[in-house]
């Protein structure tokens, strides 16, 4: 069987697998005709944004095995205007209740979307914000907990960027296939 490498823009409220979808939540299979091919990591179903499916087992784990500390770039908006401070505890790590987080790239950014259905919940009398914050492992739900942390709630989160893979050009719910990597050789 030869090695595939797909790429698809997860919308929200999808369930990153293939099966177990429910009335009010689809699945990969919803979007992704492709057989045999699985996500690398996970992404939540209330995330949206990059997910690399691939049917090569030695590229799904240099993806989702911290080991490789393979970076993932997320877009966030949260909740409040956060100062320097809090960007700067992010990016030093945030101590959680599974321990310290690594340290992250954080930047404030303001970048064009696509719209989300259903919309955030957003508050008038509290301004919303996005930052971009790249992680180099993998925890549960860790820029959620992260931004918690540091006094801004995550309202939206778009995994953008995989290792050396982006969403560029691809709009919620489509996909392509791209080329496999070479596989890297024993030393």
């Amino acid at each position: 069987m030869r090695e595939r490498l797909i790429l698809l823009n997860k919308p929200f409220n999808v369930v990153c697998q293939f099966s177990g979808g429910s009335e009010t939540k689809r699945t990969l299979a919803d979007f992704v005709p492709v057989p045999e091919v699985y996500p690398a990591g996970r992404l939540d179903s209330d995330s949206e944004g990059l997910v690399v499916l691939t049917n090569a087992g030695w590229l799904q784990n240099r993806i989702a095995d911290p080991a490789w500390k393979e970076p993932k770039t997320y877009w966030v908006q949260v909740e409040g205007i956060p100062p320097d401070a809090a960007l700067k505890r992010l990016a030093d790590g945030v101590m959680l209740n599974d321990g310290m987080t690594l340290p992250a790239e954080v930047a404030r950014i303001e970048p064009a979307v696509w719209e989300r259905h259903p919309p955030i919940r957003e508050r008038k009398s509290i301004p919303t914000a996005w930052i971009s914050v790249t992680l180099r492992e993998g925890r549960n739900r860790q820029v959620r907990r992260m931004t918690a942390a540091a006094g801004h709630p995550t309202l939206r989160l778009i995994r953008v960027r995989v290792g050396p893979w982006d969403l560029a050009g691809l709009e919620p719910g489509k996909w392509r296939e791209e080329r496999v990597p070479e596989r890297p050789r024993r030393g």
